[in-house]
């Protein structure tokens, strides 16, 4: 009986790390729903929640209190604009990275916190790439690079 016991305890010893860190993935997910692809913005991957329509466009990353450092979301639109993104209800600071339909970096800007000011493309720019405040110079991301871009669905 002892030895079942200790072998109980020493399997509920091992199991814990990989029960939490279990947990912990799960948590990291995106609550948005929305679909999710892999990009890569210039060293790193990132896993980017997917805005095509106009509606998940608007929402974007309004009212989150976090999000994972190798997270972000990409704004598919139907054709190329000088795009102006703002930071209405959004809590937390971002790098936006503008792409032209070829994938082409047009612009990479840093956006503060609930600044209702317009952030612009400079350039005309089909997509828009936003992550957490920092994660454009870490990547190594600047004008220029070619990003180049998974299948995405067309903007509706």
């Amino acid at each position: 009986m002892k030895v079942l016991t200790t072998l109980f305890l020493l399997m509920a010893v091992l199991a814990a790390p990989l029960a939490t860190s279990g947990c912990n993935a799960r948590s990291a997910a995106p609550q948005s729903g929305l679909p999710v692809v892999a990009i890569q913005v210039g060293q790193k991957s990132y896993q980017c929640e997917i805005a095509a329509d106009d509606a998940t466009r608007q929402q974007g990353l309004m009212h989150r209190k976090s999000m994972p450092a190798d997270h972000g979301m990409v704004f598919v639109f139907a054709y190329e604009q000088v795009l102006y993104f703002w930071m209405k209800d959004t809590l937390i600071p971002l790098d936006i990275v503008y792409l032209n339909r070829d994938g082409k970096v047009v612009a990479v800007r840093q956006m503060q916190p609930l600044d209702e000011t317009g952030v612009g493309s400079k350039d005309p720019a089909q997509y828009a790439i936003e992550l957490n405040a920092g994660q454009a110079e870490a990547s190594g991301v600047k004008e220029g690079d070619i990003i180049r871009l998974p299948q995405l669905p067309e903007a509706r």
